[in-house]
């Protein structure tokens, strides 16, 4: 069994309307505007092992440039200051496992120089030489700087499988190529970390005067495999309270709780 610390290294200025909601939907949430939403990683320790889901966002000149103007990532928050406050060291990180390989969730990798990598084949494959449209999403060489990733090597996964005891992945692909969902088993459940596949807890929804059984997201990749992750993810896990999505705003409120979920 694990425990799991949630960590926000940072906020990405996002559009409610571009992001949030599908403007299918829009009727029916509030869409205007901008939110400051949380880039969140988890820290998952168990059996002797530490384990990071995903690693963060960069420092704020870098993501105002090429990312989200208006982002920050606040003094203290790069993901190696984080773990230094609750007493670790980046060298006792035994293994990253990332959703996906965009920007806002590799950062600072350099700083893991012995930990296992694990991402989906098809993920790291299309990041390496990503059509332009994603360029700035995978920082790829072209727009003059290097992704985080660069040099590193991966334990390249291929579908739905057990990375170690009480840890697992399965494909929900739609943001990305190659998106993965991380469930890790704890005293409370099994919590599906689901990256980026929904950006807040009302992508759940049913909207039944529509027929929609969610309320799909506004920034994907392909909107029908969008569609079915997120229908599957709400079969898989068994609450909403198990889903925990990286930028839900709610994950701030999680964090200054100073709840450990599973402890």
């Amino acid at each position: 069994m694990y425990t799991i610390h949630p960590i926000i290294t940072g906020f990405t200025h996002t559009s409610k309307g571009t992001y949030l909601y599908h403007h299918s939907v829009h009727k029916y949430f509030d869409c205007d505007g901008f939110l400051d939403l949380p880039v969140t990683v988890f820290l998952v320790q168990g059996g002797g092992r530490k384990i990071l889901i995903d690693t963060g966002m960069s420092d704020t000149e870098r993501a105002g440039k090429y990312h989200h103007p208006g982002s920050k990532q606040p003094e203290g928050f790069a993901i190696y200051d984080q773990l230094k406050k609750i007493g670790i060291e980046c060298g006792e990180i035994d293994a990253v496992v990332f959703t996906h390989l965009h920007w806002d969730h590799v950062y600072y990798l350099d700083h893991f120089p012995g930990a296992d990598l694990y991402v989906q084949k098809n993920e790291y494959e299309f990041a390496l030489n990503p059509i332009p449209l994603y360029h700035k999403s995978y920082e790829y060489p072209a727009i003059g700087i290097k992704p985080q990733f660069e040099g590193r090597s991966f334990n390249l996964l291929e579908g739905e499988t057990k990375i170690m005891d009480g840890i697992s992945v399965y494909p929900s692909p739609g943001h990305s190529v190659g998106h993965q969902t991380v469930v890790v088993k704890t005293r409370d459940g099994d919590y599906h970390c689901c990256g980026d596949l929904i950006f807040t807890y009302d992508n759940l929804r049913e909207i039944p005067e529509i027929a929609y059984d969610i309320s799909p997201p506004g920034r994907f990749l392909d909107i029908v495999d969008a569609w079915h992750s997120i229908v599957e993810l709400k079969k898989r896990a068994a609450s909403r309270e198990m889903i925990l999505p990286t930028h839900a705003p709610e994950m701030k409120d999680l964090v200054n709780s100073g709840r450990i979920l599973g402890a």
